[in-house]
């Protein structure tokens, strides 16, 4: 591959839907505008409950916390951009700046996977091993594990960001895409981008399909057990919360599994459906997890209750 300094372009160009009417404009920056705000709520609020509220200093809220702010970092990182190309026309890059925040989006979408095996991983031990499941389960454990996973998606984005860099540009600069990734930005490149393409596709699958296959298979077992339970009043609670996660992980895999494979195989040429499963199963889940996660969960909005009670008595 070519090295960097053979590129002579200084800034990349955000397209967002390359093809979208100019009278639909207002409407796409106004729903990533309310997405961005609601998911920006709904995740600070469950950082900062989290934080500050003691009898939340749980394994299952530690992992959630790590959840919110991964989807909150990758929110401020990509979207104020996108809504700037569309209500100010700013919608440019410097190509340092472009690079920077292609090793945030991969990086902390590696997490993402991760953080969500992780999340099966308490749900299997809670539901299968309740009896051992603090002695399995700890702070100190998934704290541990959360660095873990950290340190090998920042590894993996490192990797995946540099096949990129190697890359020289020399022409076009226009990226299809609301943020910089490594296949919308590689398809730039002067010299063949094939073979980077297809190592971060491979990269990728390793990171986002080994913990979806150990989610699957934890997935099964408890759906097993709780079969085997029989039609309790804990069934129906454990099957519900199990459907819930699963729309969330669905919402944030199958997509993102479909956008991969079409970017090797090109079946569909429609920038615009390619962009919009990009968006699908990066920001819709981040909308999407805090509140089916945490705040519907009756311990969170009992503290939520209290904090808000506690703010208005001292308003009165």
């Amino acid at each position: 591959m070519a090295n960097t300094t053979q590129s002579n372009v200084f800034e990349f160009v955000l397209l967002g839907f390359p093809g979208l009417a100019e009278t639909f404009s207002p409407v796409v920056s106004i729903t990533i505008f309310l997405f961005y705000n609601v998911s920006l709520c709904a995740n600070g609020i469950v950082i900062v409950l989290i934080v500050l509220s003691k009898h939340l200093h749980q394994p299952m809220y530690v992992i959630v916390g790590h959840l919110a702010f991964s989807d909150l970092l990758f929110d401020t990182l990509t979207l104020p951009k996108i809504i700037a190309k569309y209500w100010f026309g700013a919608g440019s890059l410097s190509f340092s700046v472009c690079f920077i925040q292609m090793f945030f989006v991969h990086y902390l979408a590696t997490f993402d996977s991760f953080i969500i095996m992780l999340m099966a991983m308490d749900r299997y031990v809670a539901i299968c091993k309740p009896l051992r499941y603090h002695t399995i389960i700890s702070n100190r454990v998934v704290t541990i594990l959360c660095l873990l996973f950290c340190l090998c998606a920042a590894i993996i984005g490192l990797v995946i960001t540099t096949l990129g860099l190697w890359l020289p540009y020399c022409g076009p600069n226009r990226i299809k895409s609301c943020f910089c990734s490594l296949t919308p930005v590689a398809v730039l490149s002067c010299a063949d981008s094939s073979s980077a393409r297809r190592t971060g596709f491979i990269i990728a699958l390793f990171a986002h399909v080994c913990p979806l296959s150990f989610i699957v298979f934890s997935y099964i077992v408890i759906l097993s057990k709780m079969c085997s339970l029989g039609h309790s009043e804990n069934w129906q609670k454990a099957f519900y919360t199990c459907t819930t996660h699963w729309f969330v992980i669905g919402l944030y895999f199958i997509p993102r599994l479909v956008v991969y494979t079409y970017n090797q195989i090109q079946l569909i040429p429609n920038a615009d459906v390619n962009v919009l499963l990009i968006c699908l199963y990066t920001f819709a889940p981040h909308f999407a997890s805090p509140i089916i996660f945490c705040l519907r969960t009756e311990e969170i909005k009992r503290t939520l209750r209290n904090v808000l009670r506690r703010g208005t008595t001292k308003m009165y």
